[in-house]
């Protein structure tokens, strides 16, 4: 089985590459009364949506703006199976109080917004004293930024990813048993079956991509992870073999850097407040670090906190539309497909950091 599906994922991602040169015609508009993506979200029911744990949110508190409004973020840590030695450390960071006092150092535009000691990895930090680390850190190696399928919870991915391939496949009548097209229309259609779904997607970068568990997650032969669409939180670090202990934070806010995906950890997204990063002005420096010049840019950050360690009544309380249900399903051919009255021409296809998970705060329903 397992052979045939990657068979069949090789073949039909040959087949899409072909066809994405060639040009495909989408599928046809609907009536004018289809509803959105947003109107599809709001029509979900509450069973649909997954609570996310305080120990799985971190509070980060920025100094307030300059007319003094209070600024706060708030970031979902990974789950498991991803990225967890990070996450572990991000956590222990947080507790031992060791990111109060850090700041924002670099602001690239259309691509990152660090954080971390401005002393530390910093081509602008020069004569800054460094922090401590704390005790009992983690040190990760470059295996961890994939879960391999040779393990249960890598290989519990790849089958979700061979289950919705293989529904998205069969979805074509003139599917070859090999994946095999004969002619221009079998190509075409070939492809289009695998795009029809958006709950799995053809690629390239990597075998396939999808939304799993709440996450965009990559998969291919050897394993999955987590992908570096707007607002993912990843682990700052020096040249390789350094992966980062998670002191350095960035998070992306332009186009998906995609290249950076398994070759630096991610380990986590904002949900709420990136506005307060997005916003700040961007560092003229090297890889938009801000210069001795720019020291006061830098935006000073008040404490980083688990939600968990807040009292109750101070507690973020958000939640996600699971990515399993039948109105995630719907949301993710809307968003591949726009259909609502604005639209002329559906896209017929969308790339995954296009099929963003909804995440709302608790109440807003």
């Amino acid at each position: 089985m397992k052979k045939h599906v990657l068979t069949v994922a090789a073949a039909i991602s040959l087949s899409t590459a072909a066809i994405g040169q060639i040009g495909t015609e989408p599928p046809p508009p609907l009536p004018s009364e289809a509803m959105s993506p947003n109107e599809i979200v709001a029509n979900a029911s509450p069973e649909e949506w997954v609570v996310i744990d305080a120990e799985d949110l971190l509070v980060m508190t920025l100094a307030p703006d300059r007319d003094g409004n209070e600024r706060s973020v708030v970031i979902q840590l990974l789950p498991a199976p991803f990225s967890q030695g990070w996450v572990e450390n991000i956590r222990t960071l947080a507790r031992s109080g060791w990111y109060d006092g850090i700041s924002v150092n670099r602001v690239q535009d259309n691509y990152v917004v660090q954080w971390g000691d401005p002393g530390h990895d910093n081509p602008e930090g020069e004569g800054i004293e460094t922090k401590s680390l704390p005790d009992g850190l983690n040190v990760m190696d470059e295996e961890g930024y994939l879960v391999s399928n040779g393990n249960a919870d890598g290989q519990k991915v790849f089958d979700e990813a061979s289950k919705r391939y293989q529904s998205a496949a069969l979805h074509t009548a003139t599917l070859r048993p090999a994946g095999q097209a004969e002619t221009f229309d079998d190509l075409k259609e070939l492809a289009m079956a695998a795009t029809a779904n958006a709950l799995v997607l053809l690629e390239p970068y990597g075998s396939l991509s999808m939304p799993y568990d709440g996450w965009p997650i990559g998969v291919n032969r050897q394993g999955s992870w987590p992908i570096h669409c707007y607002g993912m939180v990843g682990v700052g670090r020096n040249f390789s073999p350094d992966t980062g202990s998670g002191a350095e934070l960035y998070t992306v806010i332009g186009h998906a850097p995609r290249h950076l995906d398994r070759n630096i950890a991610l380990a986590g997204r904002i949900i709420d407040g990136m506005e307060h990063l997005s916003s700040l002005r961007r560092g003229s420096g090297v890889l938009g670090f801000y210069t001795e010049e720019e020291a006061g840019l830098r935006t000073p950050i008040v404490s980083i906190r688990v939600a968990s360690d807040l009292p109750e009544g101070e507690r973020p309380q958000f939640e996600y539309l699971s990515t399993e249900g039948e109105t995630f399903a719907k949301y993710a051919d809307a968003r591949a497909n726009r259909r609502d009255p604005f639209f002329i021409v559906p896209a017929g296809g969308a790339d995954i950091c296009n099929i963003p998970v909804p995440v709302r705060a608790i109440g807003d329903g």
